[in-house]
């Protein structure tokens, strides 16, 4: 199926029910699905997953126009402006962003991404980015960064993804996120990780960021709310391959 035919959707939300079908599509895998608390808002009784931070956010919604326009996937972003009236960014409850704010770069926050399960595997993550494509022109924005996120069901089994990631991915010192607290991870020698296993344990919006070119931080950090292990991607608009660009922009290279 090409792209103009595709029968997904992207909307920002505008209003407080289209913000709240995301949140429930977001309690359904943060919650349900990963076994998470989720956020510090989350209501339980009404099936949604949110904190303080939503308000500030601008939610983009992916929908199924074949299904009555139903959301199967969204994430969010935060501006500089928007972090300034919540008073950080989200990823600052977990990671030391001074690198990139003393960057001096227009900075946008990536969050809360998620897909329903039957829209994973395909065109649905692409599409998503050209959501967030549109915002970074929008707002001008140099530097995109967000937590992606590792499950924590087996942590032993992260020393080989998260090595892989370290040692062919890490972002520059003067972009290079900091975990706060980091998560202890068994150090591998580079020879003792088997690329390919790795990087089929790395979860697919870790990949979605490396194929755009994409870098993480220094350590992870475990976030029990959510059952999971994080890392703080990086991505330098700036320095997007011809290809990634095409890719992002959702035109054919």
């Amino acid at each position: 199926m090409s792209q103009h035919m595709s029968p997904l959707a992207l909307r920002i939300a505008e209003t407080k029910p289209e913000i709240a079908s995301a949140q429930t599509l977001r309690f359904s895998v943060f919650v349900t699905e990963m076994g998470g608390r989720g956020g510090d808002q989350t209501d339980v009784g009404r099936g949604i997953e949110a904190d303080r931070f939503d308000q500030h956010c601008r939610h983009l919604l992916l929908l199924d126009t074949l299904r009555d326009n139903r959301v199967v996937g969204t994430t969010r972003v935060l501006t500089v402006e928007g972090a300034r009236k919540a008073g950080r960014f989200a990823s600052e409850e977990e990671f030391d962003l001074f690198a990139l704010r003393k960057s001096g770069r227009v900075l946008l926050e990536i969050g809360r991404t998620c897909l329903h399960p039957e829209y994973r595997g395909g065109g649905a993550m692409q599409r998503l980015w050209q959501g967030v494509a549109g915002v970074v022109a929008d707002e001008g924005a140099e530097i995109l960064f967000g937590l992606a996120s590792f499950p924590f069901d087996d942590p032993t089994s992260l020393a080989k993804p998260l090595t892989n990631l370290w040692q062919q991915h890490l972002a520059p010192e003067s972009l290079r996120p900091q975990s706060r607290r980091p998560f202890a991870v068994p150090i591998i020698q580079p020879k003792h990780v088997d690329r390919r296993e790795a990087i089929l344990r790395t979860p697919s919006l870790v990949k979605a960021y490396l194929r755009l070119g994409g870098l993480v931080g220094e350590g992870a950090f475990h976030d029990p709310a959510f059952n999971c292990v994080d890392v703080c991607m990086v991505l330098d608009t700036a320095r997007l391959t011809a290809t990634s660009r095409a890719l992002y922009a959702g035109e054919r290279a």
